[in-house]
């Protein structure tokens, strides 16, 4: 392991303390997750304290652990995890925290913190139907707004739950019942002795 990463998750158990649950390296990466309780103000730490100087939020998304190694995964449900970089120390870290109510997933928005996080938290609202507290525009950023569920969720239907088409008699979009018939698609085998001819 390189010096560098064990450097930088000591930095963070340090400056967070009893706001992490997990500080784990893996693949030349650290991974720390910490409690939703403590979420913002763990992200506050990470971006001024100059140990570790986590000025960029570079990327920000929801997952859904329904079903997560084939239904071994015991713990929450939804979680959100961020990717930080740190110029002054040349580091980056992955921060993973989980909705603590699976039926009505909330986290602390860190807009505040790191501006570049609004559109992100709002693809997680949108397609995964996580809360984003304090988040001041929190509404839908990809699908339509009166669409109905989070389509990145594990549970939600392939062909969707409606369905809209424009209606040329009305001259607007409508929405109806969906369409499509639910089938299983099968992909058909190649043998490699079955094409190219005669090795």
């Amino acid at each position: 392991m390189s010096e560098r990463l064990n450097q930088l998750a000591a930095n963070i158990d340090k400056v967070l303390g009893k706001r992490v649950q997990s500080i784990e390296i893996a693949l030349d990466e650290v991974t720390v997750i910490v409690n939703a309780e403590t979420y913002y103000e763990s992200a506050l730490l990470l971006r001024d304290d100059p140990l570790l100087a986590f000025e960029q939020l570079i990327d920000l998304c929801g997952v859904d652990y329904q079903d997560f190694r084939e239904g071994k995964h015991t713990g929450k449900r939804f979680g959100v995890v961020a990717h930080l970089l740190s110029l002054a120390h040349n580091w980056r870290l992955r921060v993973h925290v989980f909705a603590p109510d699976d039926s009505y997933p909330v986290v602390a928005s860190i807009t505040p913190v790191w501006n570049s996080a609004n559109w992100f938290e709002r693809e997680a609202f949108d397609l995964y139907g996580i809360l984003f507290d304090g988040h001041d525009d929190l509404r839908r950023i990809l699908t339509d707004y009166g669409f109905i569920g989070h389509p990145f969720r594990k549970d939600f239907p392939i062909s969707g739950n409606v369905e809209m088409r424009y209606d040329p008699e009305l001259k607007r979009v409508v929405y109806q019942p969906v369409t499509i018939e639910p089938r299983e698609i099968t992909p058909r085998i190649v043998r490699e002795e079955q094409y190219g001819g005669s090795v």
